[in-house]
């Protein structure tokens, strides 16, 4: 069976097919109940059933409104008609166009003997002439596909398993450990741990391990930020913390994402890292940055001195730790930095890598000249800032890694994506929260982390959201599967 492009979400899908197709059962095993707008549903709801042909005109007129109403809030409307006449499937793809969404035929290639069985078998089957003059219509549509001008035509055909696309992957004991240039680490933003933190945290690192992930990453702020949650929600120091998870006996890589270094000198990260290297057996990273919450450093009582010192600060703060984690003792006068001597023990088990997160030119640049890796945010501009990246990059010559944050709602199946987007969306527009926050079910998630895998990103740290239990954990299974 040939590999068909996916299908874009959100869009505005309109099957094609003659009755007997098994176009609403298509649409049921990968679409919200509330994404499908069926013209005989319709026709019961303005009739007195779904097969009252009296009420086809007000079913069709309500159909008309509600794809366009969905189609203009930029939401996902899967049109299940015949979808055989063509002046209304130029009125479909037209409201596409207004939309901005991607205007989608799914062509339903049904052997004609499988649909009059079909049709037999149901309650109030249709005419056997209609029947017949449905299948030679539907015989005749793709010609009239292409020339429409579709942004994508999808072909289903009777032995394409309904539900093959929504297959969920279940954590496994067995499962293949990830590449190394294509890792997927959890990123704990949020701690809802109750009255029993260490025992909440323990788990979550237990179950990101059974779920598959290369690591955990912790966020090092002083207060919650608030766009995680709220001044008063927990946030643990994190070299505390993931000290305390490195004796768990796990194979998870540990650290920090990002540690400021307004908050600690270079010197000091190389120790901390060091030591939780040593601790690990050699599973220790760091994330570091220049900084920018200044509330934070307000309360604590912390200088935050404007963006370039910050910056020079970083400079100097990355090549302390190379210094410091150098074999031997002798004294080092480098570009940014003079020490005396460099005798810190224990050193590093092995290198640990130094990510240099921030999305700014000079930030960019940095990490270009100094660190292992660059870590980006998939938001908006992350192309952009990819491309700024790799230029600076390309002019050092230096072998560095592109590392993303992503902060996605993911959900067990659309249901679940759906309701979390609108837990979590306040007064935005529902598509536009789910479009920035790349709201999705977890076997989406993960092709779509093979998309960036392909562009040579090597390590997605993810995020979601709303992350509350090691259930949540467990449940984000297939985004780790390669």
């Amino acid at each position: 069976m040939t590999t068909q492009p996916p299908i874009p979400d959100p869009a505005l899908v309109v099957l094609v097919g003659a009755s007997g197709a098994g176009k609403s059962t298509w649409a049921r095993a990968r679409y919200r109940a509330e994404e499908i707008v069926s013209s005989d549903d319709l026709r019961g709801v303005v009739g007195s059933g779904r097969h009252d042909l009296d009420a086809t005109d007000d079913a069709f007129d309500l159909l008309d409104r509600i794809v366009a109403a969905r189609a203009g809030r930029g939401l996902t409307v899967v049109v299940d008609t015949l979808g055989l006449d063509a002046g209304r499937r130029g009125g479909y793809l037209a409201r596409a166009r207004e939309a901005a969404l991607p205007a989608v035929a799914v062509v339903f290639d049904t052997p004609a003997d499988l649909c009059r069985a079909r049709n037999a078998a149901r309650a109030r089957p249709v005419p056997a002439p209609s029947l017949a003059a449905q299948l030679r219509r539907a015989g005749q549509i793709g010609s009239e596909l292409d020339d429409e001008g579709w942004d994508l035509v999808v072909t289903v055909r009777a032995d394409t398993p309904a539900a093959a696309a929504d297959a969920v992957v279940t954590p496994s004991s067995e499962r293949p450990e990830q590449r190394p240039d294509r890792q997927v680490i959890l990123q704990v933003s949020r701690f809802p741990w109750g009255d029993d933190p260490a025992t909440w945290l323990k788990d979550v690192a237990l179950a990101a391990d059974a779920a598959g992930f290369a690591g955990l990453a912790l966020m090092d702020h002083l207060i919650q930020i608030p766009q995680v949650g709220r001044a008063w929600d927990p946030i643990p120091e994190p070299f505390t913390t993931l000290g305390m998870l490195a004796g768990l006996g796990t194979g998870l890589r540990l650290g920090p994402l990002c540690t400021p270094v307004t908050f600690r000198r270079g010197g000091i990260i190389a120790k901390t890292v060091a030591t939780l290297d040593v601790l690990s057996g050699g599973r220790a990273f760091v994330g570091i940055g220049a900084g920018w919450f200044g509330r934070e450093h307000e309360v604590h009582g912390l200088a935050f001195p404007p963006p370039k010192e910050r910056l020079d600060e970083l400079e100097a703060a990355v090549e302390t730790m190379r210094a410091l984690w150098a074999s031997g003792t002798k004294a080092y006068s480098g570009t940014r930095v003079e020490l005396p001597e460099t005798t810190s023990y224990p050193r590093p088990v092995g290198a640990p890598p130094i990510i240099v997160g921030g999305g700014g030119d000079r930030s960019l640049r940095i990490a270009a000249e100094l660190g292992d890796a660059c870590n980006l945010r998939t938001d908006d501009g992350f192309d952009e800032k990819l491309a700024l990246f790799e230029k600076h990059r390309d002019r050092t010559g230096r072998d560095v890694a592109v590392t993303v944050l992503d902060l996605p709602i993911v959900g067990r199946d659309r249901d679940d994506v759906w309701r979390r987007v609108e837990r979590a969306r306040g007064n935005a527009p529902a598509a536009a929260y789910a479009r920035k926050h790349h709201a999705s079910t977890a076997q989406a998630t993960a092709e779509r982390y093979q998309e960036l895998f392909a562009r040579g990103v090597q390590t997605i740290f993810v995020a979601v959201q709303d992350l509350a239990s090691p259930d949540d954990v467990l449940a984000l299974a297939p985004i780790t599967a390669r």
